[in-house]
């Protein structure tokens, strides 16, 4: 830390650390720095405390100090956000508390369909958990094997499965919430039925740690599939694949469990700089897309459906190309293909990211106005679209032109932000579909949402944080 850093008051610091006790509670800062900034290397702060606790009473002890003391609390749990939610401020103020020692599932109930699992639970350790008993957690993100339930659920967690199941919202039935007074709120109920009042813990998930502590949750679990089928398509236009997409729905309905949207551009991308991916199609087109068929029947029916589904496309002349895996390797295969597409960005040099959303149908459109708005901002820039079309989910990139300095691109960031969102919104969009608010939107959000809806929203911070403790500076 710098010399003018400001540091706790030594007796505080003791009062938490005798919460937790030594070994759970980090003060050297060489322990503390990978707390301090996020993957994208985009925010880095300060703290001197660094707090792991073991259990809901160390939690609730912990926020009851806290709002008694006015220390701001900044929780985190697999610090894989992408909006600089889980880091704390520069102020040197606030302290971090860790959920990751919260790692218990406490029950799989395989004829309710429902695991009770704690905050710190890794996303990967849960859905092979859920595959040992015979079910499926459908979540399923690029950074499961470190992210963490309690971030999936703060954050409402999207993926590549929300086309069939829906984001983490959707999948939570039930939480455990440890509130800035240190109360703590039970409500881990199976009910997949229950019209009691206010859905209260719909208030907690997606709020970032900005209202309360989630220390545990009720997630869905559904059946696992008996087959499982991924192919690869190759397309003239965005339009062609979004036909492909409505007649798979009309002939698979809900046994359509992805279909992911890859621009030209990143596609060639990550032929180029990752490593170990195989050329899914041996021609080149404008677009492409990976589907999955998901079967609750048979190996056959999965393999049957995704067969007709394609033979229908290329029958109607929507589908260019296309190749179903011919095995479990192979469908890995395609599904790591479309993992890279984000690292295989980096050495293109900098790049500006947007995490947005609009109507299916309007996706075409969309793509084609934000392309002429990149290019005002900054001509010869390089957009770089895949995502989730299936939900209207896409991730909208532009990497720098070529040949171009990375600093002077990246001093465009809130220009070009500004032009795509303009685009986003005039779709009746949403500037964040699946990635938060954090600090990144913020402001953005603050000044463009609705003067009722921001107003409602600090409304609901007043009442659950007056003494706003609560990952202050994050949301709103």
């Amino acid at each position: 830390m710098d010399d003018d850093a400001f540091e706790l008051d030594s007796d505080l610091v003791q009062r938490f650390v005798a919460i937790v006790g030594d070994r759970h509670a980090l003060r050297a800062q060489d322990g503390i720095a990978p707390y301090l900034a996020e993957p994208r290397g985009l925010w880095h702060g300060r703290s001197s405390l660094v707090l792991r606790p073991g259990s809901v009473d160390e939690v609730s002890r912990i926020m009851k100090l806290a709002t008694e003391t006015a220390t701001p609390v900044v929780p985190q749990s697999g610090n894989t956000g992408l909006v600089g939610a889980q880091v704390p401020d520069a102020s040197g103020r606030e302290i971090i508390l860790s959920l990751s020692r919260l790692n218990r599932i406490r029950e799989i109930d395989t004829l309710s369909n429902t695991a009770t699992v704690e905050a710190g639970v890794i996303l990967q350790t849960l859905q092979e958990a859920a595959d040992a008993a015979g079910r499926l957690f459908p979540l399923s993100l690029a950074s499961q094997g470190s992210c963490q339930i309690g971030g999936n659920l703060s954050s409402n967690a999207g993926g590549t499965g929300v086309l069939a199941y829906g984001n983490a919202r959707e999948l939570c039935l039930g939480v455990e919430v440890v509130l800035p007074t240190g109360e703590v709120f039970d409500d881990l109920r199976k009910l997949k039925k229950d019209n009691t009042g206010y859905d209260l813990k719909d208030l907690f998930v997606g709020a970032e740690g900005t209202l309360g502590v989630i220390t545990a949750a009720v997630l869905k679990l559904f059946p696992k599939p008996k087959g499982r089928e991924v192919a690869f398509a190759g397309f003239r236009s965005p339009e062609a694949a979004l036909a492909l997409l409505s007649l798979a729905l009309d002939r698979a309905g809900p046994d359509v469990t992805a279909f992911e949207l890859i621009g030209r551009r990143p596609y060639d991308f990550t032929l180029r700089h990752a490593a170990g991916v195989v050329r899914p199609l041996q021609a080149d087109w404008p677009w492409y897309a990976l589907i999955e068929i998901s079967s609750g029947r048979s190996a056959g029916d999965a393999r049957a459906q995704i067969e007709e589904i394609l033979a229908a496309g290329l029958e109607a002349g929507t589908v260019e190309d296309a190749v179903v895996a011919a095995s479990l390797s192979q469908a890995q295969a395609f599904w790591n293909f479309r993992e890279m597409l984000p690292e295989a960005q980096k050495p293109e040099g900098a790049s500006i990211k947007h995490d947005i959303s609009v109507p299916v149908a309007d996706i075409p459109a969309f793509i084609e106005q934000a392309a002429r708005a990149v290019e005002r901002v900054s001509p010869g820039a390089r957009p770089v679209c895949f995502g989730h079309a299936g939900d209207g989910n896409l991730h909208y990139n532009v990497s720098r032109p070529e040949g171009g300095d990375d600093a002077e691109f990246l001093a465009l960031y809130h220009a070009m932000n500004k032009a795509v969102h303009d685009v986003v919104r005039s779709f009746n969009g949403s500037i964040s579909a699946e990635h938060g608010i954090g600090q990144l939107k913020r402001d953005e959000l603050i000044a463009t949402a609705p003067p009722m809806a921001v107003d409602l929203m600090r409304r609901v911070k007043a009442a659950f944080d007056p003494a706003n403790i609560m990952n202050p500076g994050k949301v709103i």
